[in-house]
């Protein structure tokens, strides 16, 4: 084994400490914004609460995988979890099987969050993951530990040749009996702040990188399990996985900061507290999106007559991006160039879209 420069190997590991009176303001400010957000969300009603929480799932999913360098489709992720909600979106897209698997491993983590993690339990959420038994090309071992047996557990950075070892992780043959400590310290009742519990969790998770991949998408799932053991909701409405992602630097500098320390992790508990804290408040603009896109329907849904208005409307609600003109809603909505320009004017006569004042040669349309 390499000399002791990680905290696994550390003598006393995994007895973390932290300093609670340079955490314990933070740590109150952190559950009163909880309880506020929870607070508001309650008092919008059932259908809202779904819609908000269609907003955050979609956006923890792909944010979750953004922060390994993964891009999914949006269209597709929030069509998955749409599903799972019963809540029609219209239109929904066929969906891939990895985004089918991620969705159902989200959904599991925080509906039943009340539910012990156990080993299968894991390994589900690990093979829903990787349903094909590969990542791209290369196969890789699927719901199980993995196994070392292309050399030991590396996070690595670097162009072939010149790598920068990060850290790295340990060995598989401890990693049975390693895991079996952490999921009975996680299961069991303890007078830890949950949140603070969760916190920890996650830099236990990702310091074992049990699995051969997926760890930090799994750690992100442990997380969001346990904050909403500590909401005592399973809803989410606020994304740490979005928060994470914007924050991706620091993040991974901490992580390995913290995993070359000592067991004191109180500068990783403060990162975690902020960042949880800056979700909160983050998710003010999903409370906003929904309750603007609820008064828009409740004044004009009744005057919209077909999915392609309405598929092109609630993009425009969400923040579409870019110039909207004809050529675009007729690509958007696969119809023919009049078709859209009919559905525009249509729009354009019940006062609902208005041609934009920004120049250019093309036409653009914009919300009046």
């Amino acid at each position: 084994m390499v000399k002791n420069i990680y905290i696994y190997q550390q003598k006393d590991w995994p007895n973390f400490t932290w300093r609670i009176e340079e955490l314990s303001d933070l740590l109150a400010d952190v559950r009163n914004k909880q309880g506020r957000l929870l607070g508001k969300m309650e008092a919008l009603g059932f259908n809202l609460q779904n819609e908000a929480f269609l907003e955050t799932l979609t956006a923890d999913v792909l944010k979750t995988n953004e922060i390994e360098g993964i891009i999914l489709n949006k269209e597709e992720v929030r069509s998955s979890v749409a599903r799972r909600l019963g809540i029609d979106i219209g239109g929904l897209p066929a969906i891939n099987r990895d985004i089918e698997g991620i969705v159902d491993m989200m959904l599991d983590a925080t509906n039943n969050f009340n539910k012990p993690l156990t080993k299968e339990r894991l390994f589900d959420w690990h093979y829903a993951m990787f349903p094909m038994g590969r990542n791209g090309m290369y196969k890789i071992i699927t719901g199980n530990w993995r196994d070392d047996s292309a050399g030991p557990m590396q996070v690595v950075s670097g162009v072939m040749g010149k790598e920068k070892v990060h850290y790295l992780a340990p060995p598989a043959k401890i990693i049975d009996k390693e895991m079996k400590v952490f999921l009975d310290w996680l299961n069991s009742k303890s007078n830890i702040d949950p949140v603070i519990k969760a916190g920890i969790s996650h830099l236990w998770f990702v310091t074992l990188h049990p699995f051969e991949d997926g760890n930090g998408r799994i750690a992100r799932a442990v997380t969001d399990m346990l904050l909403a053991r500590s909401d005592g909701f399973p809803q989410r409405f606020y994304s740490m996985s979005s928060q994470i992602q914007k924050k991706r630097k620091s993040y991974y500098e901490i992580l390995e900061k913290t995993q070359k320390g000592k067991l004191e992790i109180t500068e990783w508990i403060m990162w975690f507290l902020n960042t949880f804290s800056e979700a909160i408040i983050n998710s003010e603009n999903t409370l906003a999106l929904v309750t603007r896109k609820h008064r828009f329907w409740n004044t004009h849904g009744i005057k919209i007559k077909n999915e392609r208005q309405k598929k092109i409307l609630n993009k425009l609600l969400e923040g579409f991006t870019g110039n909207l003109t004809s050529s675009k809603w007729a690509k958007i909505t696969k119809c023919s160039q009049d078709t859209a320009l009919r559905d525009i004017q249509d729009l354009i006569d019940k006062g609902i879209l208005i041609k934009s004042s920004s120049g250019g040669r093309s036409t653009k349309y914009e919300l009046k």
